[in-house]
């Protein structure tokens, strides 16, 4: 348990760096922005500084604009997601207070493309350790936890207002590079972790009742149980179905190998869910 622990956090402190890097290094120096609320502090940050008599950094906002999402979470999600998106934001936080800003090259579109996949890199792997790197992860965590509805919505409605503002302020060309930095970070974040919201297990164990609980335990969701025959042993095993957001990926494979680690699992993407899919 605590060594999955730390390297959970060793996962959201690399994570949290690159992230940094890719807008220090490559993004700011360029005026490009990035997806999400780390895009939206970027905008903000610069709009400060072009139109106001104060300035503040991009790291202070991406904290101050996490804030109020960190506190709903945590009264809605849960603790452990909560932790770990924070200290995601703390850390890319202090991260991008300490990493000078450095343009590394000139070439605009090199910067957009390099910034985009590093920091999609950071984004991914946080992802894929059941962490996350707060703002619209957050916020499409509790709306899943609310209704199927398409989550992607709300980040291509977030993202419009960055490159429409940044368009309309600072010229088309920065928001076209910044399309190119959003789908680029959107493609790498795909092949690091699923893009899909709601997956479906399908969990065939030996110790159906100790999964049950363990995942009751962790997990608020409903489970169905199914009685299988396997075709080859004609053996009978508990079959679980449970249908969990990407969120949740990570915790559910810890407790599948700490109860029974010869379960056989099998992971299926899922359109949509109709109905009420959590534990009562």
């Amino acid at each position: 348990m605590y060594l999955a622990e730390t390297k959970k956090i060793l996962i959201v402190i690399i994570g949290a760096f690159l992230n940094a890097i890719s807008i220090n290094l490559f993004l700011i120096p360029a005026n490009v922005y990035a997806s999400g609320f780390t895009g939206a502090a970027q905008l903000i940050s610069r709009l400060l500084e072009s139109f106001a008599p104060f300035s503040i950094s991009t790291g202070i906002l991406l904290l101050i604009l996490n804030v109020p999402v960190t506190i709903i979470a945590l009264l809605k999600v849960g603790k452990s997601f909560t932790f770990y998106s924070f200290l995601s934001v703390l850390l890319s936080s202090v991260f991008l207070e300490i990493i000078p800003i450095v343009r590394v090259s000139p070439d605009i579109l090199l910067n957009s493309v390099f910034g985009g996949v590093i920091g999609a890199l950071g984004v991914g792997i946080t992802l894929k350790y059941g962490a996350s790197t707060g703002g619209m992860d957050i916020i499409a965590m509790l709306l899943s936890r609310m209704k199927d509805r398409p989550i992607g919505t709300y980040f291509f409605m977030l993202n419009s207002v960055i490159i429409l503002t940044a368009g309309f302020v600072f010229g088309w060309e920065k928001a076209l590079y910044t399309l190119v930095t959003l789908y680029v970070s959107t493609r790498v974040v795909d092949a690091i972790h699923t893009r899909h919201e709601k997956l479906t297990a399908m969990i065939i164990t030996s110790k159906g009742e100790e999964m049950k609980k363990a995942i009751h335990a962790r997990l608020v969701r409903g489970i169905t149980a199914i009685k299988a025959k396997g075709g080859f042993s004609n053996e009978t095993r508990d079959m679980m179905m449970i249908v969990i957001t990407r969120y949740e990926l990570y915790d559910l494979e810890r407790i599948i190998k700490d109860v029974d680690p010869k379960a056989f699992t099998n992971v299926i993407e899922t359109t949509a869910v109709f109905g009420f899919f959590r534990k009562d």
